[in-house]
């Protein structure tokens, strides 16, 4: 596994509070770092971790840089946790 794994991303507690929080809607780190007990910066290096394993895309409003859940990325681990289950 590297770190670009998803399933290496979402081991960690506060990657999934990020991906529920993403769930609802699009996010600016600052609107995460909201909802959690660790810092901005750790924030970012988390959506780092999401972004690198295409869980996560961003896009830029302004001077923000805007989060949300990526699909295929969900796609990607939807088939493979399918195929323990197509018989």
């Amino acid at each position: 596994m590297t770190a670009s794994d998803a399933f290496t991303a979402i081991a960690d507690p506060h990657r999934r509070h990020i991906l529920e929080e993403l769930r609802r809607g699009p996010k600016s780190v600052n609107e995460i770092a909201s909802g959690l007990p660790v810092s901005r910066p750790a924030v970012s290096q988390h959506l780092k971790v999401l972004l690198d394993s295409g869980l996560v895309n961003s896009s830029s409003s302004g001077t923000k840089r805007i989060y949300a859940l990526s699909a295929t990325g969900f796609l990607k681990l939807n088939l493979w946790l399918d195929q323990f289950w197509s018989n």
